[in-house]
């Protein structure tokens, strides 16, 4: 079957649905797979070590780490040029 014609049909559970929060992120690696674990972690402790709690970790393959990479790449410059769009001056009326 041609790559172009399928169609990705995902099912979410309910209780993923609102998604999880993260303010923290590691990546580990070894000769086959990518590790990234995120968590969340109260910065609000000035000395000390600052609690946090690991939210999701997620294994994956060179390749896919690779792919993903690509996609965070192609979407954070959409990002930025909404952003760019957004924050332009008003331009005053032609009169």
């Amino acid at each position: 079957m041609d790559d172009d014609r399928r169609k990705l049909n995902l099912q979410v559970d309910t209780e993923h649905l609102a998604g999880t929060y993260a303010n923290f992120a590691n990546v580990g690696f070894t000769e086959y797979e990518f590790t990234l674990t995120f968590a969340r972690i109260d910065h609000s402790v000035e000395d000390g070590e600052m609690p946090g709690v690991v939210v999701a970790r997620v294994n994956m393959s060179p390749k896919f780490t690779k792919e993903l990479i690509e996609a965070l790449n192609d979407s954070w410059s959409k990002h930025l040029t909404v952003q760019g769009i957004k924050d332009l001056p008003e331009t005053p009326e032609q009169t």
